[in-house]
Formats: C-alpha cells, sequence, structure tokens
C-alpha cells in the first residue's frame, strides 16, 4: 500500500506493510547494494540535476545507475569553443562520448534508452516534432523498455522529472510520463510481461534543486560579499511579477521539497561532470560563477520531492533511503 507525502510533509495512506491482494510490495532490501536510478531525458542532465547527490551515494556504495532516454542528437551545440564542423557532422557520437566520461567521473553506471531526442521547438508558429521522435513515439512503447531497464536494474529508489519537465522541452515532459507510467507498471507482472520479472521500487522522487528559495539565498550571499551575483536579473524579473501579482516571491515549487541531500563535499565532482559536456557547457558560463566555498555554506544540499513510497518515512528528510537503510 501506497504512503505520499503531502507538500506539507505528512504521510498520507494506509500502512504500506499490508499484504492484502493487489497492494503493490516493495522489491526486498538486503539482495545486494542499495540501488538508486535517476531517468533522464538527455546526455547531460544527469551531471546538472542530482549529480552530486548521485556521487555521494555512488562512493558509499549504492548502485547508482543513469538511464537516458534520448542521444542528444538534436541539441545545439551552446559551448562556442565546441560549434566546429566536424563536431556538428559527429555530435552524436560525441555526446556519447561526453556522457561516458561524466557517468566515470561521477562513478555511476549508464544505459541508453535508445530513442531520438526530439529537439525543442522554437518560434512562432513552432514547427512540428520529427516523425519518431521520442515524444511521438507511443507511450506505451517507450513505457515498456523504461519498464524492462527497471527490471533488469532492480533500483529501490528512482528519480524523474515532475510533470512540467522541470522547463518545457518535450522530451523533458515524455520523459515524466514514461517514469510516471513504468512506475506503475514495473510491479505488476500482468503488465509487459515480456519485458522481464516484475520488481517494485520503494520510493520515486522529483528533482527539486533548481528552486527559487536557492537561487535567492545564492544571490544573497553573494552580494553580502560584495561578488557580482548572475542571478540579479532573474531574481528582479521574479519580483516585479509577484509584485505584479500579489504572490509571494518563493511559491511552489520551493514549498514542494521533503528531502534535502547533504552533498556539498561533491559539488566540485558535480561541476567537473558537466564540463565533461563540452558541446553542451562552456566551463567560462554563468554556471561555475558562484565559489563552491559559497555554495556549500549556503545551501549544501540537493533537493528533491517525494511522490510516492511503499515504505514508511516521514518528512523533512535527508536522505533519498530513509525508510530503506536499517
Amino acid at each position: 500500500m501506497t504512503t505520499t507525502i503531502d507538500p506539507t510533509g505528512t504521510p498520507t495512506g494506509t500502512d504500506p506493510t499490508s499484504t492484502a491482494c493487489g497492494e503493490r510490495v516493495p522489491g526486498p532490501v538486503g539482495d545486494g547494494p542499495l540501488r538508486l536510478v535517476h531517468v533522464h531525458a538527455h546526455p547531460d542532465d544527469e551531471s546538472s540535476k542530482g549529480a552530486a547527490s548521485s556521487a555521494r551515494y555512488a562512493a558509499e556504495g549504492v548502485q547508482v545507475t543513469v538511464v537516458t532516454c534520448t542521444g542528444g542528437e538534436a541539441g545545439s551545440i551552446l559551448n562556442p569553443k565546441m560549434d566546429r564542423p566536424e563536431v556538428v557532422e559527429n555530435l552524436s557520437a560525441i555526446r556519447r562520448a561526453e556522457m561516458a566520461r561524466a557517468a566515470q567521473i561521477l562513478g555511476v553506471s549508464q544505459v541508453w534508452l535508445g530513442f531520438v531526442d526530439s529537439g525543442l521547438p522554437e518560434g512562432d508558429p513552432k514547427p512540428d516534432l520529427a516523425p519518431g521522435c521520442f515524444a511521438l513515439v507511443p507511450l506505451a512503447e517507450s513505457t515498456e523498455a523504461l519498464v524492462r531497464e527497471l527490471r533488469r536494474l532492480r533500483p529501490h529508489v528512482v528519480t524523474t522529472y515532475d510533470e512540467t519537465g522541470g522547463y518545457p522541452h518535450p522530451d523533458h515532459i515524455r520523459t515524466h510520463e514514461v517514469t510516471a507510467a513504468a512506475w506503475e507498471a514495473v510491479g505488476d507482472p500482468d503488465r509487459f510481461p515480456d519485458a522481464g520479472p516484475a520488481w517494485q521500487p520503494s520510493k520515486l522522487y522529483y528533482h527539486r534543486s533548481f528552486s527559487r528559495s536557492r537561487l535567492i539565498a545564492l544571490h544573497d550571499a553573494l552580494v553580502e560579499l560584495g561578488i557580482e551575483s548572475p542571478f540579479a536579473d532573474r531574481i528582479k524579473q521574479w519580483v516585479e511579477e509577484t509584485e505584479s501579482e500579489g504572490a509571494d516571491l518563493t511559491p511552489e515549487p520551493d514549498t514542494l521539497v521533503t528531502t534535502r541531500v547533504p552533498c556539498g563535499d561533491y559539488f566540485e565532482i558535480r561541476d567537473n561532470a558537466l564540463i565533461a559536456h563540452a558541446t553542451q557547457i562552456d566551463p567560462d558560463s554563468g554556471w561555475f560563477s558562484v565559489p563552491l566555498d559559497v555554495q556549500r555554506r549556503t545551501w549544501p544540499t540537493e533537493d528533491f520531492q517525494l511522490v510516492d513510497s511503499l515504505v514508511p518515512t516521514s518528512a523533512p528528510e535527508v536522505d533519498l533511503f530513509a525508510g530503506l537503510r536499517p
């Protein structure tokens, strides 16, 4: 039986240890290392979301695997130093090599789900997505592919994006949809019976590290130190918008955070993994403008929202495996 966590951090639902007919029973703990699977849309997402906590858990002996839904083939080259003809011509292979390097830096395993990047449509009107891309593949097909990987990997914890995708890229939204559908199907032996023996993960989380609260805290810390803040224009825009709407400056999803994983000691590893995605990340960009010591003092965690749990737990948590460890 499911124990969910409402936005105030209160567990709801009935006893998750109940075994009445038809109820989901989480897979056992103690059959090997604890296992964590992050489901991401593109290569580089694993290094910009949850990377420091991934590195921490991997260093502690957790088996961490990144499932990457697409190859990132349609991504733009965002680092001007890499915008060269030979890179453009071989972008798919280069992005795979970048992913391998980032995984090595983080100490995690990585698998490709095998779908084609949908690209980010721009313009007015926006162009149609290319036939066969990830966002247009029938949901049952992509869900079965993820179910097969989850049953093979047998994770105790799964993470992905919320229904907005974190930002409105069609692949991010589709990654949420596919992961949500797989979460419901993976433990049911009658669903996708050819995808391997059923396995039910215990907990599902959404990434919540890109919060207004965090950016405002980092901005204030930089201003206090007399360091130019890369967030000043964004916060000014937020203030103007919220004042005109009569709203709070830090509304949802900040209030949805249930779990803050301390991982400041791994911020440098996170940044090195991100820099490994050289076609996507300019090492001289604003991504790296906040000194690591300021980040560690101000916001030493990566943040998540627990959206489903089949084991007893309560918020606030400091561990994605709360309720699973002895």
